[in-house]
């Protein structure tokens, strides 16, 4: 019986090989799988389990024999679908696995920087002791405080359930509109794009990077922040004009930020490492054990449904 081969571009939790070796050849060795290394082998794999690499029209050339491509998460700016679609291969990522772990790396960074525990872990740690009766010092409660979501899909639309939780009040605005009774059950509210960074006193970013929001928050979106709002972006570097941010912060043009993703990874600009106001991550919005090993699952289950179902419900890059 032939075994479709499947090639793993980098690590992933055992569960997730052992899963596919169950119905696949797999081919499995982070420390072989170098770019060259898969430019010049990819040509004998029909399935591609992709981290750790860009899936650059290059590389999907290479893939001769190419039926399918998984991305390990959610993202999938580092695969041109386009050209993928063109070539008949299909792209999906694993939506699912990651919708919890990134929800709670949100509230997390959120917490952490409107109580501005960097701000106090870094003078405790300087030998100084912060005196938080001065205002100048103090945080800010959550408490009837407004929670702007910019994406409103499975990641969003977590975080707005447990934001409430500190009984925020929640708006939003996405490419979609949500049907009425999903806002009336998630208790949020539909707002346009200007209304969402003028009102919000947190700002959270859960869209994916296209051409369209490349970029979309910028000096004049900074500008019409309130000086109190905070922005956590747990998204793509690219939503963001990195430089256009360092600005406001310094400025005081908002309050402060909670980043889990930059503009060029791994590349931190030394700017931001110098700001007490911002709390900085190196894109762990999925960095648990569980979550991991759930998105290394997922991924095997793509490749499943496409070699044994001929389906592909996360599909991407869906044909014309």
């Amino acid at each position: 019986m032939h075994l479709p081969k499947i090639l793993i571009t980098g690590p992933i939790p055992a569960a997730g090989v052992e899963r596919l070796r169950q119905h696949f050849a797999v081919t499995y060795d982070p420390e072989l799988t170098t770019r060259t290394w898969v430019l010049q082998h990819l040509a004998a794999y029909e399935g591609l389990l992709l981290t750790g690499l860009q899936a650059d029209r290059e590389l999907i050339a290479a893939g001769a024999n190419l039926k399918i491509i998984t991305t390990n998460g959610v993202g999938f700016d580092h695969v041109d679908v386009d050209y993928a679609r063109n070539q008949g291969i299909v792209v999906t990522n694993c939506p699912q696995s990651v919708r919890q772990p990134t929800a709670e790396m949100t509230l997390a960074l959120l917490l952490a920087t409107v109580r501005r525990l960097h701000f106090y872990d870094h003078n405790l740690r300087m030998g100084k002791w912060p005196d938080v009766d001065q205002q100048t010092n103090m945080g800010m409660s959550l408490a009837g405080k407004v929670l702007g979501i910019y994406g409103m899909g499975r990641i969003g639309t977590t975080v707005a359930q447990l934001a409430q939780a500190f009984g925020m009040r929640i708006c939003y605005h996405n490419r979609q509109r949500l049907a009425q009774s999903q806002e009336q059950q998630l208790n949020v509210q539909y707002v346009d794009f200007d209304t969402l960074v003028q009102t919000a006193d947190v700002l959270t970013l859960h869209a994916p990077a296209t051409p369209a929001t490349t970029g979309v928050f910028n000096a004049a979106v900074f500008a019409q922040m309130k000086r109190t709002a905070y922005l956590i972006n747990v998204a793509r570097g690219a939503l963001v004009q990195q430089d256009d941010l360092i600005t406001a912060l310094q400025t005081g043009a908002i309050a402060g930020a909670g980043l889990d993703v930059y503009a060029t990874e791994p590349q931190v600009p030394a700017a931001l490492l110098q700001l007490d106001n911002v709390i900085l991550t190196p894109h762990a919005g999925t960095g648990t054990v569980e979550a991991r090993t759930a998105m290394a699952l997922e991924a095997a289950r793509n490749l499943e449904d496409f070699f044994q179902k001929q389906q592909a419900p996360n599909q991407v890059n869906p044909s014309a």
